[in-house]
């Protein structure tokens, strides 16, 4: 079985209190209960007024759909079983569309409105609608970079990376972090003459390994003062 890291800090999706309250004690189909915490997720991210789904953005993400079942051929039938028993619930609203598949909204008031519309011709969903979220591994934050691969933070440590995370792109306080574990040497002050290094000249890697030398040669001065 794979473990989990656990939460960082990154981005939530806020849920209903009646979902935890009324809507997950009925579920007792794992299949149902994905396809709904999915749903939610997914049309919490689009931008769209009216937003929904069809069976295939469901299939379409591979990260989902592989935890539903084994092969291709039950993974169809499984997704198939579980927006069923989601439109049964009355968490889904499914509404057959006919230029294409059948699209489910959140039983939601902006999800009935839209079905409504829909069932009476004034609304016409595009037909280049995509729901564009797929699921994807968080990154690790900067604070879990640094307690995995240098050490225990304490506070003082924690502000500085944050201003750094404010400060930086991601990817270069990534690499800066795995170049001071190449060169064994974990300390941030280290990873910070990175930084600004890369600031003052410009992140090309290939091009400034005589710049990294130069700051873990900083860095030692600094280790003498």
């Amino acid at each position: 079985m794979a473990t989990f890291k656990g939460f960082s800090a990154g981005q939530f999706t806020p849920l209903p209190d009646v979902f935890f309250g009324e809507l997950l004690p009925q579920i007792n189909h794992l299949g149902e209960l994905k396809v709904t915490l999915y749903a939610l997720w997914k049309l919490e991210h689009s931008e769209e007024d009216f937003p929904y789904l069809r069976e295939s953005d469901f299939a379409a993400d591979e990260r989902f759909t592989s935890g539903l079942a084994a092969t291709f051929e039950d993974i169809e039938s499984t997704l198939s079983e579980s927006l069923a028993r989601a439109v049964e619930r009355g968490t889904l609203l499914g509404v057959a569309w006919p230029e294409g598949e059948r699209l489910y909204f959140i039983n939601s008031p902006k999800g009935r409105a839209a079905v409504v519309a829909i069932r009476r011709g004034e609304l016409q969903p595009q037909k280049s609608y995509r729901a564009e979220a797929v699921l994807t591994p968080e990154r690790p934050n900067i604070y879990q970079l640094y307690e995995q691969n240098i050490g225990p933070l304490t506070p003082m440590l924690a502000e500085s990376l944050k201003d750094a995370e404010d400060e930086y792109p991601q990817e270069w306080v990534e690499e800066a972090i795995r170049i001071a574990v190449e060169k064994n040497v974990r300390n941030w002050r280290y990873i910070e003459a990175i930084l600004r290094r890369w600031q003052e000249r410009g992140y090309d890697v290939r091009k400034d390994r005589r710049d990294i030398e130069e700051s873990r040669q900083e860095y030692s001065n600094w280790e003498d003062d």
